[in-house]
């Protein structure tokens, strides 16, 4: 029969006929025939499997075998025996140099006829040894997957113990040198299945025997890492790590990063190459691992590694965004590598040229995955436009070409950045090396002390924090004439771009030093304040002189123009104008002056003087001039405020708006009409903060910022001692002064006098009384009557009919806190939050905008503790309780921002059109340049100082590298493994403990 079949394989006739003739020996075979017979036809078929020429030759053989190990299984089994097998895999069959390709697939086919025969363990056996050894050969990727397919269909065959530790390895190896060796699709695909076969294989093997994935990455690393091979290994590699668990990716990272027998150079292969991977397309998390290991190297610091890592890499990524299957892989990295080089723009500067191309292509493609790409890509450029400004050059055509993207806002962007930094990683080994310290999470910058130097840290981070006063100071150009402005513009550039946890503000100190301020002794921060802002006023004022005809603009009205822009900036931020009469007693006559102001000092009232909340002050006509006394301690003076601390957690309790009342004169007859009330909006009832008003009021022992600010604007009586040279009576006569607010500044400073000087001890004292800080403030301001008719009739500002007062609405910005009993002594510290321009909701009724809720927009912008180096988030709620829980801790200099409001918004139309108001200020070029030298020079010093940690070292817990105890074997139990009392790290045979 053999000689029959073998004649119709061979002949000539046509396929349909050669296919009928070898159906009716397949149905012979199924009866019973002799040994011999079985035999000739088992060797015929074997013939055709393994050396057939043509798929049809092929495809008779399988047939013919299915059959005979079916029908005929005693003669299939000892036909197929371990002899026939050991010589078909170790010398093959056919003629030399013509060896079959078919012979894994021949004892596939041949296996499932055997697997219940006495001699299959055996067979097993030999196959768990070949397979090793076919493997140690480094076959082609088809054989490899072929070996895979053989294993996965018949798991009894993968080798054990030891062998089975080495095989995962070597078939990494094998994993390492595949090729695909055309590039068309066809044979594209091909390779891919065939790399998936391989991986998928590792990872059933992985799955069943866990203690064998650690040696496999050892294996992987040691392929990567290699500076001797000169060929780069296979970027099929990434199938491996696809199936590593993700639970395992801190632990292995941690102590591949911590491994000093690891070299720079060898690290900088691994990472380079594995960012290779993002092109390997359909391969999951392997974003993952190498973002996971580019922050370990940030975490102890190897920044020389990451930065010649991202510059020679980050091309080749940027250039994968155009391929739809590696895009979402690729987009990670990319993201990654760029919002953590934040100390140079080189990284960023390299991608300029492509990204408009890229842009253009993912529009055109018009698919979801490039408009998600897009939007991402977008806020990626606007986060590094935000970072690195001052090129408008280079960054013209990028940003044409997203122009019509969504643009993040600025607390988002601040957010990636901080997020991400190099030096935002945490460091296991910074508790025990403090100098490896990391930037706070909240992206802030602290100030360092340099000698009871809190006063000014506190006060540059409460002027900093006035987010417009930043932008306006950071977009100052070169050349101002204005030297005390431009070490501000670098401090607060060094603030806003610097890698460091906090920088020194020494060369700041130095030039804006009062010259009566004893070195190294605790001063006050009003004080300093006020020299400061007035330096700065009048620096600008000289400059202003020397440039006026090459600062002239034509953005406003001459009116508006000679009121705004004539300004310096310290009167256009912090500028007030407040008018002083004063009213003779006998002839009523009265004289006014009008001033300017940066500040409002406001004293206590006397403890014999109730004013509490608005609606516990008299009436005008009831504490008219005849009953008003003079301060009894009209001499206060001003001090100073020192205490690190926790920040407590924030809450969502609103704290009430407080109303500020205005007492102004009566004239003879007039009817009493003391403004109450003055609310934003014209109709005070329908104030939506009206209902929070009875939280406002302070209790009876304690007071509140508007009671200081009733009783700084109440009337005084000048009598005695005090007459007023009245110069219509042309003598001293009784007199009564008031002070009224006749312009309100953008940014409103409150200074408490909590210092006073006690005649009884000769010294001067504090008053610690509690002062509830209202988070919204609303203010009284004196305008002419037919700007009162005005704002009336347009719904604007709360003024009240007929009163000549409007009221302007001020949010809290910053708390500078005194800690201590004495302005000599003491510690000061600040909380900040960023206030700006609140966005309107709803639509416009009667041509009036509906605006959010105070307490939605005053409640989620973020609080900040800033404590010399130390910044942590807060809450208003800590603000508030702070003097209750330490009573010496009491709130000294306040920061209020004015809402935009007919008088400020031509101020806020300034500040827009000249790109001050939240836009990304845009350094010079010099100033850039310093802050990059400056942020790697901090890299490198961080660096060396990881580098030298090994002092360090011996204080940890000792714990064993992730692969070193794998290397003892595995049933050695006279060694102590890690898990026992003896050793404490994990044992040889515990896979926990050699990662953890």
């Amino acid at each position: 029969m053999d000689k029959i079949l073998e004649a119709v394989v061979m002949s000539s006739y046509p396929n349909n006929v050669k296919q009928g003739l070898v159906r009716r020996v397949i149905e012979a075979a199924k009866q019973p025939m002799d040994s011999e017979q079985c035999w000739s036809m088992l060797e015929l078929s074997t013939k055709l499997y393994l050396t057939g020429d043509t798929k049809y030759k092929r495809e008779v053989g399988k047939e013919v075998l299915e059959v005979y190990g079916h029908y005929h299984p005693e003669e299939f089994e000892e036909f197929f025996n371990i002899r026939f097998l050991l010589s078909l895999l170790q010398e093959g069959y056919g003629p030399l140099g013509k060896r079959s390709h078919y012979v894994l697939d021949y004892i596939q086919l041949g296996l499932q006829f055997v697997l219940e025969s006495p001699s299959a363990n055996s067979i097993f056996g030999l196959l768990r040894i070949e397979v090793l050894r076919k493997v140690c050969e480094r076959p082609s990727p088809k054989q490899c997957a072929k070996i895979s397919k053989l294993l996965t269909q018949h798991p009894q065959c993968i080798p054990t113990g030891k062998h089975q530790l080495l095989f995962c390895q070597q078939l990494i190896r094998c994993i390492g040198q595949f090729q695909c060796v055309s590039e068309g699709e066809e044979e594209i695909m091909e390779f891919l299945e065939q790399v998936n076969k391989v991986s998928g294989l590792l990872q059933r093997i992985w799955r069943t025997q866990t203690s064998a994935i650690l040696p496999s990455l050892k294996e992987l690393f040691a392929i990567i890492s290699s500076t001797e091979e000169q060929e780069a290994p296979s970027n099929a590699l990434a199938s491996v790590v696809q199936f590593v668990p993700l639970e395992l990716m801190d632990g292995v990272i941690r102590n591949l990063t911590n491994d000093d027998s690891i070299t720079d150079v060898q690290m900088m292969m691994a990472i380079g190459r594995m960012i290779d991977w993002v092109s390997w397309p359909l391969g999951k998390n392997i974003d993952k691992w190498i973002i996971a290991l580019l922050k370990g190297l940030a975490a102890v610091k190897k920044f020389s590694i990451l930065i010649e890592v991202t510059l020679s890499k980050i091309e080749k990524v940027f250039s994968k965004l155009l391929y739809p299957i590696v895009r979402e892989g690729a987009l990670s990295v990319l993201q990654y590598m760029l919002l953590s080089f934040q100390h140079s723009h080189e990284a960023f500067h390299l991608l300029l040229p492509h990204i408009p191309r890229l842009v253009a292509s993912l529009k055109k493609e018009d698919s979801n995955s490039a408009t998600s790409s897009l939007e991402q890509l977008a806020e990626l450029i606007h986060c590094m436009f935000f970072r690195f400004s001052g090129f408008p050059d280079l960054y013209e055509p990028v940003l044409e070409a997203v122009k019509a993207l969504p643009i993040p806002n600025e607390d988002r962007i601040k957010h990636l950045l901080g997020q991400n930094a190099w030096t935002s990683q945490k460091n296991e080994l910074a508790s025990f090396y403090p100098r490896l310290a990391s930037k706070s999470e909240t992206g802030k910058i602290g100030l360092i002390n340099l000698g009871n130097t809190c006063y000014m840290n506190s006060i540059i981070q409460s002027l900093f924090m006035a987010s417009d006063f930043r932008h306006s100071v950071l977009n100052l150009t070169e050349g101002n004439s204005q030297p005390l402005m431009t070490k501000l513009q670098w401090l607060f550039a060094f603030l806003e771009h610097s890698q460091r946890p906090a920088i020194s503000p020494e060369s700041f100190l130095s030039a804006s030093w009062p010259p009566w301020f004893t070195p190294g002794a605790q001063q006050d921060c009003s004080e300093y304040l006020k020299y400061l802002l007035d330096r700065l006023h009048e620096e600008e004022k000289t400059g202003k002189r020397i440039y006026q005809k090459l600062k002239e603009s034509s953005l406003m009205s001459q009116a508006a123009e000679r009121h705004y822009l004539n300004k310096t900036l310290i009167e256009k931020m912090f500028g007030g104008k407040m008018m002083t009469k004063i009213r003779c007693l006998k002839c009523l006559n009265v004289s006014s002056r009008e001033e300017a102001f940066t500040d409002l000092s406001l004293a206590f009232p006397p403890s014999d003087r109730n004013v509490h909340g608005s609606t516990s002050i008299l009436p005008v006509e009831e504490i008219g001039p005849q009953f008003i006394e003079p301060p009894e301690n009209a001499g206060q003076l001003m001090g100073s405020p020192w205490i690190p601390r926790k920040a407590p957690v924030a809450r969502d309790h609103a704290a009430p708006s407080v109303s500020v009342e205005t007492l102004g004169f009566q004239e003879p007859g007039e009817a009493a009409n003391p403004v109450r009330g003055n609310d934003v909006g014209v109709d005070a009832a329908k104030d939506p903060l009206s209902t929070f008003r009875e939280q406002a009021y302070a209790p009876k022992d304690s007071r509140s910022v508007p009671d200081l600010i009733n009783y700084f604007l109440s009337p005084e009586r000048l009598t005695a001692e005090n007459k007023y040279h009245c110069e219509k009576c042309a003598s001293l006569q009784d007199a009564e002064k008031v002070a009224e607010l006749t312009e309100g500044p953008h940014y409103l400073i409150l200074t408490l006098l909590r210092f006073s000087f006690d005649p009884r001890t000769m010294k001067r004292k504090k008053i610690l009384d509690n002062v509830s800080i209202p988070v919204v403030l609303k203010l009284p301001i004196l305008v002419a009557p037919e700007e009162t008719e005005e704002v009336c009739r347009h719904g604007k500002d709360g003024a009240v009919p007929g009163s000549g007062f409007m009221t302007v609405v001020y949010d809290l910005c910053s708390v500078v806190v005194h800690s201590g009993i004495s302005s000599e002594s003491g510690h000061y510290y600040c909380y900040s939050r960023e206030c700006t321009d609140t966005v309107l909701h709803g639509q416009p009724r009667d041509g009036v905008p509906k605006r959010a809720s105070d307490k939605q927009l005053d409640f989620e912008i973020q609080w900040y503790l800033f404590n010399d180096t130390r910044v942590s988030f807060s809450s208003f709620e800590s603000v508030s309780n702070v003097t209750s829980f330490f009573p010496k801790d009491t709130a000294y200099v306040l920061f209020y921002r004015q809402r935009p409001g007919r008088q400020s918004c031509l101020l806020h139309e300034a500040l827009a059109e000249a790109g001050c108001l939240h836009g990304d200020p845009s350094l010079h070029k010099d100033l850039m340049e310093a802050i990059s030298k400056d942020n790697i020079l901090f890299l490198q010093e961080q660096e060396k100082e990881a580098r030298n940690r090994a002092a360090y070292i011996s204080a940890l817990p000792k714990s064993p590298l992730w692969w070193r105890d794998l290397d003892r074997d595995k049933d050695d139990d006279s060694s102590s493994g890690g898990c026992s009392p003896a050793a404490g790290g994990g044992g040889s045979g515990s896979f926990h403990g050699l990662v953890f």
